[in-house]
């Protein structure tokens, strides 16, 4: 009897560690616990792209495991914030053909974004409704035109980070001001708000033409990449050597390599691009927005963004760049990760008027940590919270995130910048750094 007692013992011994073992977080790696009892991590994560059709939706296959990541953060103790640092709604992921509004608003559209996601919006509502955690949201570009009142109405008391323009935001958590956080958009020439090109056809839009490329791109894609339809019109520099028209060549460059890759299946005068949202309405062609050329070495001209080649210094000072970035580069590097990297550095690290010592973008989907010295000589952190949608072609890395543990008032204390996956709901940390500033 007394042996039977001991195996039973034994089996319920072995039984509740087997659970405890299952249930432990995050597989025996918690990155929301910081060795104590103080509520002070800030969670920032990106690029969610919540779509409103999850046949072409880029995050449908992640969700349940975005869920089960926020259900995480809900339940720990050490986390004081979460930050959605861009891309959270998307209006810009659909293909050409798509009316997103479908004859109806954005607040409809962005409804819409909740029922198809509603899983996700759930976990992040009872976290915002518990008001332990603070949530805050920072507009990127494919949410760049929704408004506030937009997201709140899905959101109801999400703290909103946004500049005075529409579709821009950078943000310094509470009490660490030497942190910053935004989406970093604004830096893209194709895709930081435009509120100078097609206002005589769009009033008050501010859609730049990175929208154009993403839903002909969408387009490719549903169409598996078909042959192309149309051949790409050459252009060759112009004859002149005028500043403007180089330009203008380098955007058609961009343009050209991109209907290279993303083929359609249509003719380039059809039009295939549905818009009726941000002050756009109808149909447009790839003609409209492909810069053209009638003769060789001649005019290069382009319907829809006009003079756009021209406008970048004025964008940048409406966008509050701090460092202006110089439109070759803008243009010619749009498309690299390396660009984002370079900014974070430029108008932060190195700009004397900045005193920020650890930057975190999104937009890329690249994640990473660089560190370098500041103007001062200190060393300053820079981060990138990467994606999280279904398939990343930049980076070979989905779900991942940065959680920031600030020093507190002691000599030896630092603050730590962390960089996870949750790829297969199994927590990895892929780089990490410290410093006290």
């Amino acid at each position: 009897m007394k042996r039977l007692t001991l195996l039973l013992s034994a089996l319920l011994i072995s039984l509740f560690s087997s659970c405890e073992k299952e249930v432990s977080p995050w597989n025996g790696v918690n990155p929301f616990d910081n060795g104590g009892k103080e509520r002070n991590m800030i969670v920032v994560i990106s690029d969610i792209h919540l779509g409103a059709d999850l046949s072409y939706a880029e995050c449908n296959k992640n969700l349940k495991s975005l869920e089960l990541f926020l259900t995480k953060i809900k339940s720990a103790n050490n986390v004081k914030e979460l930050v959605i640092a861009g891309d959270m709604l998307d209006e810009w992921f659909a293909p050409a053909t798509v009316d997103i509004y479908k004859g109806k608003d954005q607040v409809d559209f962005v409804k819409s974004i909740a029922t198809a996601n509603k899983g996700v919006i759930a976990a992040f509502n009872n976290i915002i409704k518990e008001k332990k955690i603070l949530v805050t949201y920072i507009p990127g570009n494919h949410d760049l035109t929704i408004t506030a009142e937009s997201v709140e109405s899905i959101l109801p008391g999400i703290n909103q980070a946004r500049d005075f323009e529409q579709g821009l935001g950078s943000y310094s958590p509470a009490g660490n001001p030497k942190i910053i956080i935004e989406h970093a958009h604004r830096y893209n020439f194709f895709c930081a708000p435009d509120p100078i090109s097609n206002q005589d056809i769009a009033p008050g839009t501010i859609t730049p033409p990175g929208y154009f490329f993403t839903r002909i791109g969408v387009h490719s894609f549903v169409n598996n990449f078909p042959p192309a339809g149309d051949t790409i019109p050459a252009v060759t520099p112009n004859a002149t050597g005028n500043t403007s028209q180089n330009m203008l060549f380098i955007y058609w460059s961009v343009w050209s390599r991109t209907l290279s890759k993303y083929t359609i299946p249509n003719k380039f005068d059809e039009k295939i691009i549905v818009t009726n949202m941000d002050g756009f309405t109808g149909a447009y062609s790839v003609n409209d927005i492909l810069p053209y050329q009638n003769t060789p070495g001649g005019i290069i001209d382009v319907n829809l963004y006009k003079g756009i080649q021209d406008t970048w210094d004025q964008r940048q000072i409406l966008n509050k760049v701090a460092v202006n970035i110089p439109v070759s580069q803008a243009i010619a590097n749009a498309a690299k990760s390396s660009e984002s990297d370079i900014q974070a550095q430029n108008q932060y690290f190195l700009n004397p008027n900045s005193d920020k010592r650890v930057v975190i973008f999104g937009h890329t989907h690249e994640p990473k940590i660089i560190s370098s010295n500041n103007h001062n000589g200190q060393k300053s952190i820079y981060a990138n919270t990467g994606t999280w949608i279904d398939h990343n072609s930049v980076a070979n890395t989905i779900m991942s995130f940065v959680v920031i543990t600030p020093q507190n008032e002691k000599a030896t204390s630092l603050t730590y910048v962390k960089l996870y996956n949750f790829e297969n709901e199994i927590v990895t940390l892929m780089s990490e750094d410290s410093l006290r500033y």
